[in-house]
């Protein structure tokens, strides 16, 4: 089974973004499955989200930004970043977002 891990940096700040809730879910026909949330830790970063694998098929992670970005004094724009994925390989997929209060990316990590 495939692992996934995340972690979010303050591109502002240019440090992690520690406390943001993610929460990860996988396509299942139209609707989207739970399958786990968490929270970044002091480095910007959360381990092990899948803890059971996961199967192939599409996923996304969405990011709980707005409230981050309250709790450190700054106003943005999204109040949530939903990054959707897909899985084909059995092997560990790292999915890192580059967060600032009017943009942010994300890429393939490894």
């Amino acid at each position: 089974m495939s692992s996934l891990s995340t972690h979010v940096l303050d591109a502002v700040s240019g440090q992690p973004a520690a406390g943001v809730r993610v929460t990860l879910e996988r396509r299942a026909g139209e609707d989207w499955q739970p399958l786990g949330t968490g929270v970044t830790d002091a480095d910007g970063r959360l381990r092990d989200l899948a803890p059971d694998g996961l199967d192939a098929g599409v996923h996304r992670l969405t990011f709980a930004t707005g409230d981050y970005f309250a709790a450190t004094g700054q106003t943005g724009f999204y109040p949530e970043v939903t990054v959707a994925f897909t899985v084909t390989e059995d092997r560990h997929h790292h999915v890192p977002l580059l967060l600032s209060p009017y943009a942010y990316s994300t890429y393939r990590g490894s």
